[in-house]
């Protein structure tokens, strides 16, 4: 059985978190409450996505979807993918609310670029932990 990933979980998504803060302050240059709130927001919201995309094979275990002849369900790639399109429409929404930046979402001058490397590093990190895990200590999730 799959096991229940969570602290590796909260240690990549502050870290993924952090970079989508910094990603959009490069764009924007904005200082203040907006900054910190922002932040706060990506961070909760990444390590929401990353327990998602990490714990996919765990979830499909426990709701028996496993063993579904449903081939987008049973598929953990799709299901990762799914997540980071969420993810990534998400990042965008956030960016055209803040300061109002429509449909085209530069609301806070977030690039494309920034969002679209955000997305594809939470959608492969399950891939990627096994081999960062061991550098990382163990307090962190690693080990």
């Amino acid at each position: 059985m799959a096991d229940l990933i969570i602290l590796p979980v909260i240690t990549l998504g502050v870290i993924l978190g952090l970079y989508e803060l910094f990603a959009i302050h490069a764009d924007m240059n904005f200082r203040g409450s907006h900054w910190l709130g922002h932040g706060l927001h990506a961070v909760v919201f990444m390590i929401v996505a990353l327990f998602a995309v990490m714990n996919v094979d765990f979830f499909l275990e426990i709701t028996g979807l496993a063993n579904s002849t449903i081939p987008f369900i049973t598929n953990p790639l799709v299901l990762r993918i799914l997540v980071g399109v969420i993810l990534n429409i998400k990042m965008h929404g956030t960016s055209a609310v803040v300061h109002g930046g429509g449909l085209v979402a530069r609301g806070m001058a977030e690039h494309w670029t920034h969002t679209t490397i955000i997305t594809v590093l939470v959608i492969i990190m399950p891939y990627v932990w096994p081999f960062l895990s061991p550098i990382v200590p163990s307090y962190l999730g690693g080990g």
